[in-house]
C-alpha cells in the first residue's frame, strides 16, 4: 500500500501594516493609485493611505506610486502614558530581526494630546531604547545618522498611544532621481503628477504647459504617457540595506516595470516660457528623465500662446502665485490675456492650474471651475480642471 502523501508546505509570507504618506488633499488621487497596484485592505486617511502587504508589496509602492511621500511600515502600536511604558515598548521591537547592531538610525517624532509631548526627548527615548536592545542581545549598538540613516524610525504619539513605523522609503518620494535643475520655485514631483492625474489627461491627446520653467510638469506627464514607473530612476530606497530584502524578487519587480515602458505613439507635448534659461534647464531635466525626444520647447510669453482651433488638447499648468507672483499688476494682465486667447480659439481644451491665489482663477477664466484642495508646504492652494 502506497504510503500517503507528505503535504508541501509553503513558507509564510510576513505582511505588515503600512501607512503611505502624502500632501494633505492628495489621499483622494494617492488611494486610487494604491487600488491600480491591488494593495490589500486599503483604507484613506488624513495624510495618506493605509495598506496591508508584504515587503515586496511595500518595494512596489515606493518604485510606482507617484503623489506619495513615504511608505512607512509599521513596527509596534502600544500605550504610552510614561517614559517608563514607552520605553518598554520600543525596546520589545525586535530591531535585530531588520537590521545589525553596527547599523546607523535616525528618529523622528510627533505627539499630540499625550503626557510625552517633547518631541526632541521622545526622539532621545526612542534612541536610547533601541540601542538598549542591541546592547543587551549583542553587544554593540546603532550609531546616529541624520542625512542617510540604514534605519529611519517615525514615532507617533496621540493621546498616549504610541505608533512605531520604520519608514522603507529613505529619501521623500519626491526625490526621483532625474533632476538635474531646481529652477525658481520648482513644483514638487508629486505635485506635478497630481496635477496631470486630476486634470484627467487621457496621455494621448496635445499637453502644453506655457510656464514650463525647469519642465517637472512635462517630466511627470510624460513619464506617465511612457509607463516609466518613478522610483526607476531613484539609486536606493531603506528597505534596501534591511535584512529582509529580497534582492532577486526586487530586481525582477525592476526588470518587470522596465518591460512595461513604451514609446507614446504621435504623442505632442509643448513647453513654452519667456526665459531662455528656464527653457535648457527644463531640455536637461527631460533628457535625464529619458523622455525629452517627445517634447518640444517653445521661447515666448504664456498670454502670446494660441491654442490650436480644433485641438482635443489639455494645458495644465502652474502660473505664478502667492510669493512667486513678482509684480502682481502685471501678471494679471498676463493671466487675463492667456484666458482671453483661451475663450477665444481654445474650445475643446481642457485647463487645469495650481493656483495658490484666487485672483489667478478670475484672471484666466477659471473661477466657476471645480477644484480641489491641496497642501503646498504651508500653502493651501487650488487644483482647478475645467472644460473650455
Amino acid at each position: 500500500m502506497a504510503e500517503p502523501a507528505t503535504p508541501v508546505t509553503r513558507p509564510t509570507v510576513e505582511r505588515y501594516d503600512h501607512f503611505v504618506t502624502c500632501a494633505r488633499g492628495l489621499e483622494p488621487l494617492l488611494h486610487e493609485e494604491m487600488k491600480g497596484l491591488k494593495l490589500g485592505k486599503l483604507e484613506r486617511q488624513v495624510g495618506g493611505v493605509q495598506f496591508t502587504g508584504t515587503a515586496l508589496e511595500a518595494a512596489r509602492a515606493n518604485l510606482e506610486l507617484r503623489t506619495a511621500i513615504r511608505v512607512l511600515r509599521r513596527v509596534a502600536l502600544f500605550e504610552a502614558p510614561d517614559e517608563t511604558s514607552f520605553h518598554a515598548g520600543v525596546a520589545a521591537i525586535e530591531w535585530e530581526k531588520l537590521v545589525d547592531a553596527n547599523t546607523t538610525l535616525r528618529v523622528d517624532a510627533t505627539s499630540t494630546d499625550s503626557a510625552l509631548d517633547h518631541t526632541h526627548y521622545v526622539e532621545q527615548l526612542t534612541k536610547d531604547a533601541i540601542c538598549d536592545r542591541f546592547r543587551e542581545r549583542t553587544g554593540g549598538r546603532p550609531t546616529v545618522d541624520l542625512d542617510d540613516p540604514a534605519l529611519p524610525v517615525r514615532v507617533h504619539l496621540y493621546k498616549d498611544r504610541c505608533k512605531v513605523h520604520v519608514d522603507t522609503s529613505g529619501d521623500s518620494l519626491h526625490k526621483r532621481g532625474w533632476r538635474v535643475h531646481q529652477g525658481k520655485a520648482p513644483l514638487a514631483e508629486t505635485f506635478a503628477a497630481a496635477l496631470v492625474l486630476y486634470s484627467g489627461w487621457d496621455r494621448k491627446s496635445p499637453l502644453v504647459d506655457p510656464f514650463c520653467g525647469s519642465g517637472t510638469i512635462l517630466v511627470e506627464a510624460l513619464m506617465l504617457a511612457c509607463n516609466i514607473a518613478p522610483g526607476l530612476f531613484r539609486k536606493r530606497f531603506a528597505f534596501e540595506r534591511w535584512k529582509d530584502h529580497d534582492v532577486r524578487a526586487v530586481q525582477r519587480l525592476r526588470d518587470e516595470l522596465k518591460a512595461r515602458i513604451q514609446a507614446p505613439a504621435k504623442l505632442q507635448v509643448i513647453g513654452r516660457d519667456h526665459s531662455q534659461e528656464a527653457l535648457q534647464m527644463a531640455r536637461e531635466n527631460l533628457e535625464a528623465a529619458g523622455v525629452a525626444k517627445y517634447a518640444r520647447f517653445e521661447h515666448g510669453r504664456a498670454e502670446a500662446y494660441e491654442p490650436k482651433r480644433g485641438w482635443n488638447a489639455w494645458m495644465i499648468a502652474n502660473p505664478p502665485w502667492g510669493e512667486r507672483i513678482g509684480d502682481e499688476r502685471e501678471v494679471r494682465m498676463a493671466l487675463e490675456a492667456l484666458g482671453a486667447q483661451l475663450r477665444a480659439s481654445g474650445s475643446g481644451w481642457t485647463v487645469c492650474m495650481l493656483s495658490g491665489n484666487p485672483e489667478v482663477e478670475r484672471a484666466v477664466g477659471l473661477g466657476a471651475a471645480p477644484y480641489a484642495t491641496w497642501h503646498n508646504g504651508g500653502i493651501e492652494c487650488r487644483a482647478v480642471v475645467k472644460r473650455i
